[in-house]
């Protein structure tokens, strides 16, 4: 099988479409795979890294300016051209997008030449990208329930999102390696990969809260914030700016503090963490808010907007959950509820009727 697979920006767009690749790999070890993504965003380091074949496209998302909404539709023009040319000389048996603006112009082209194509939706909300491929698309999966009803019954299949598979095969890490002690509850707090710098604004104090609290607490900083904290000299307190092994820290997680990105959903249900999440005001449709809702309803999850944010609101919903093992195992059996452990078998599934069934149309 050949295929062609899309995503970028960010690695709520991104790992997910790695995870994608893994379960074809799994399945079929002589699968040729060529990624297409930006030639500046997260994807052109990450994905090289892996041995992936990768071909980058310039091109720039939309903004509320039209001097650099100009740009970026001149750079639509050109990048159009050039996938064109890469579609077809690569002629593969499916073209697939995980989102990011890059998925566009490739599920696009890849149609329009009559090609099979797949997309996958993470958000509640459909991004700008899907929303406008609809009436392009084969096929579209999605990973929450919320999301089916803004595709055609006929075109959509509720699949989950593809890092639940991930997350279920990661191995818990021992507490020890992290400088834990075995017995204590531990509390997670990251806000994405990045980190947030209003978060962080608000957590530099918090943090003196915890002190006197039998609990211990990690904060993920996020590179460009982890000399913020500095001057954070408390016992039950660790302070680290990333972790390569996140999957495996959730596993002996007792409660995470977080945003809720679509990965992130996907990942906490899959184990069944309780969470506090307090969803980014600074995304498309404000759909984290809408994610975090999907286990907010199901009482998987405790909101906590950005703007209510404080040491009062934050460490007065950590002690109430931590002190209350009934409440905590009934948040882990609703999340784990959510999830989707075999969501990449679903998808790919899907990708194999669609290659098996049609091929290429116009072939």
């Amino acid at each position: 099988m050949k295929i062609i697979i899309s995503a970028g920006g960010t690695g709520g767009h991104i790992y997910p479409a790695l995870s994608i690749i893994n379960k074809i790999k799994e399945h079929d070890k002589n699968c040729e795979i060529l990624y297409i993504g930006t030639t500046d965003r997260m994807e052109h380091k990450i994905v090289p890294s892996l041995g992936i074949p990768y071909v980058g496209i310039k091109m720039s998302g939309l903004s509320k300016s039209i001097f650099k909404d100009v740009k970026s539709i001149c750079l639509l023009a050109t990048s159009l051209v050039k996938i064109r040319k890469i579609i077809k000389e690569y002629n593969p048996d499916i073209v697939i997008g995980v989102g990011g603006y890059i998925t566009f112009p490739v599920i696009y082209v890849a149609s329009k030449l009559g090609y099979k194509t797949f997309i996958h939706e993470q958000n509640s909300i459909p991004g700008k990208s899907n929303k406008l491929l609809i009436k392009y698309v084969s096929k579209v999966a999605v990973s929450l329930p919320g999301s089916l009803k803004y595709f055609p019954e006929d075109k959509v299949v509720l699949t989950g999102n593809p890092r639940s598979s991930e997350a279920v095969k990661a191995k818990p890490i021992e507490k020890y390696e992290l400088g834990l002690t075995k017995n204590k509850k531990f509390v997670l707090i990251v806000m994405g990969s990045l980190g947030s710098m209003t978060i962080n604004k608000e957590l530099e104090h918090i943090a003196t809260n915890f002190k006197n609290k039998d609990y211990e607490v990690m904060i993920i900083t996020g590179k460009n914030y982890f000399d913020n904290f500095k001057d954070v000299k408390i016992k039950n307190v660790k302070i680290v700016p990333f972790l390569n092994n996140m999957l495996n820290v959730l596993k002996v997680c007792d409660l995470i503090i977080t945003r809720a990105g679509a990965s992130t959903i996907a990942e906490i249900t899959a184990i069944g963490v309780p969470s506090i999440l307090v969803p980014s005001p600074y995304v498309a449709n404000n759909h984290q808010y809408y994610n975090a809702l999907e286990l907010v309803n199901n009482k998987a999850s405790v909101l906590l907007e950005e703007k209510d944010f404080n040491a009062k609101n934050l460490i007065s919903k950590i002690d109430e959950l931590l002190s209350n093992e009934k409440l905590l195992k009934e948040m882990h059996n609703n999340a784990l509820k959510l999830g989707n452990p075999n969501s990449s078998d679903l998808i790919y599934k899907e990708i194999k009727k669609l290659v098996g069934s049609y091929g290429k149309d116009n072939k």
